[in-house]
């Protein structure tokens, strides 16, 4: 794999420690700032707002500038909103920087796939994207209980500075390591917006947004699980959160080649699976160790759901991918914000601790019969299983600017 995929790992560390950090600091930033717990859950919104408008919106944006120059430029807007977020002086100061950080989120990862992709041979182009979506499991596992411990003990503001730091370093492994990636003459927004209209990658959007709910409705409140229901002390919250990353990390690993070999079959398997963990959880929590292995399944299965959604769109894009690749993230954040609202909504209702695990199995299974559907429409159509026919033209000046680089 090249080393430019690295970079983008490093980048998706930084991201995915700021998007998840927020919801261990709630209680450290409304005593510091003089509001309540529910009023500083409004900081994560504001971040998954910035998210889904900001990737069709930056992307479109660029979509004349190299790609290169656009991944420099995302993450540094991404290290402006971070270091903005450490230096507020109030609480509607830190909102405009949680939503400025999560302007670039989508639109980076958007980019960085297409980039990952076309890197590489057509026959790893999975495994590629899945390698820079480890840096944003990874970032389960170490970065986010790190950031949140050193928050707790140096102040949330020292744990956005440390993000801005690393901000700065995936800055300069980019400019380093991903080699000039040309933008495609003909390409532009018009292109870009016909390819967002196809059929088919608005079902692998709605898949998305339906699928990957599920695994946010539970997700968003397994700390309360953890204590209320499981019976762990507060002191066992982040080892166990960190054991849903561990899950991640896995099956981001076991998508790329999954995903390479047979896309669609994986994205139902992976829905499939993902719905039974939902189903088995409420039953599995009550059993210690049975929890703890669930939640890594719960993991495992949620997030090999990612790599074949984003090969999907990519995929189905055809000749312009990336607006639909940043648009395929706006979905996974509305699927975030759908599914805790949902699981939320079920808790309230008096349902349970372990309801929203419920509502998330009939969310995946909602996002499996889109799955579904999207591929018995897809039987008549010319097979796309290639990115773009022009994305080879610029797959082989990238792997020459590679070969350049390490000589």
């Amino acid at each position: 794999m090249p080393l430019a995929l690295l970079a983008l790992a490093v980048s998706a560390f930084g991201i995915g420690t700021t998007e998840f950090v927020m919801m261990g600091l709630l209680p450290n930033v409304a005593d510091d700032l003089g509001t309540s717990v529910p009023t500083a859950g409004h900081l994560v919104s504001a971040y998954a707002i910035g998210v889904v408008l900001g990737a069709p919106l930056l992307t479109a944006v660029g979509s004349r500038v190299p790609r290169k120059r656009m991944l420099l430029l995302l993450m540094a807007l991404f290290t402006v909103g971070n270091l903005a977020s450490a230096l507020a002086p109030g609480f509607g100061w830190l909102i405009a920087g949680r939503f400025l950080a999560g302007l670039p989120h989508g639109a980076f990862f958007g980019v960085g796939a297409v980039v990952a992709a076309r890197l590489v041979s057509e026959g790893r182009r999975a495994r590629a994207v899945a390698t820079m979506f480890l840096g944003l499991t990874v970032a389960n596992i170490i970065g986010v209980p790190a950031a949140t411990l050193l928050g707790q003990h140096l102040g949330w503001r020292a744990t956005f500075l440390v993000v801005a730091a690393i901000g700065l370093c995936a800055m300069a492994a980019l400019a380093r390591l991903v080699p000039y990636v040309p933008v495609d003459a003909h390409q532009g927004l018009g292109r870009e917006l016909r390819a967002l209209g196809d059929r088919q990658v608005l079902l692998g959007l709605l898949t998305a947004v339906f699928g990957f709910a599920g695994v946010f409705a539970v997700y968003s409140y397994l700390s309360a699980m953890t204590t209320e229901v499981m019976g762990f002390g507060e002191s066992s919250v982040t080892p166990v959160l960190a054991l849903f990353g561990i899950g991640m990390t896995l099956g981001a690993l076991a998508a790329g080649p999954l995903t390479d070999r047979a896309l669609r079959p994986t994205l139902y398997g992976s829905l499939g699976a993902l719905a039974v963990v939902l189903l088995v959880f409420p039953f599995a929590v009550h059993v210690r160790w049975a929890a703890l292995v669930t939640i890594v399944l719960l993991g495992g299965v949620g997030f090999m759901t990612t790599t074949p959604l984003q090969m999907l769109v990519m995929n189905k894009a055809r000749h312009a991918p990336t607006l639909a690749s940043a648009s395929n993230h706006s979905a996974f954040n509305l699927a975030n914000a759908g599914g805790a609202w949902l699981g939320g909504a079920a808790i309230a209702a008096g349902w349970g601790w372990t309801s929203p695990a419920l509502v998330g199995a009939a969310l995946t299974v909602a996002g499996l019969a889109v799955a579904a559907v999207a591929g018995l429409l897809d039987r008549d159509r010319p097979s796309s299983s290639r990115i773009v026919a022009s994305a080879d033209a610029e797959a082989r000046t990238a792997r020459s600017q590679v070969r350049a680089d390490a000589r």
